[in-house]
């Protein structure tokens, strides 16, 4: 792992800093049909999602989101990224995402580091979180 790497998920803590950023990218790769990581890259179905940590829901410049997501009233945090991941349907009723959800722990964990790294992620005024 690179000296970045550790530096950012040192900044969000356990369970990131323990995470497998192989597993992450190889697990993200169901992501990028639908979402890019890249500063600057355009929107795809999904938003882009660089800088995503600590920004308000909904709010990527942009990119049109569905009324749930718009009128949902909280920052993304690796534990709401998490919360999300588990299950979008159920975390938040009426989004457009389609995808069911990364069921295993493990991966949500692995998905959610290789993210912040690829971004360069800083975790914003709410996190890091302890997960529930």
């Amino acid at each position: 792992m690179s000296e970045e790497a550790q530096t950012i998920l040192a900044d969000f803590g356990e369970p990131y800093v323990s995470a497998n950023l192989e597993n992450g990218a190889r697990v993200f790769r169901r992501c990028a049909a639908c979402h890019t990581l890249e500063q600057g890259a355009r929107h795809l179905v999904g938003p882009n999602l660089y800088g995503v940590f600590g920004r308000e829901a909904g709010t990527a410049e942009g990119f049109r989101y569905s009324g749930a997501v718009e009128n949902a009233d909280f920052r993304w945090t690796p534990q709401r990224l998490d919360e999300w991941l588990a299950n979008p349907r159920e975390f938040l009723p009426g989004n457009r995402m389609a995808f069911p959800g990364l069921r295993d722990p493990q991966d949500r964990t692995d998905v959610i580091a290789h993210v912040a790294v690829e971004t360069h992620a800083e975790p914003g005024p709410e996190a890091p979180e302890e997960p529930q």
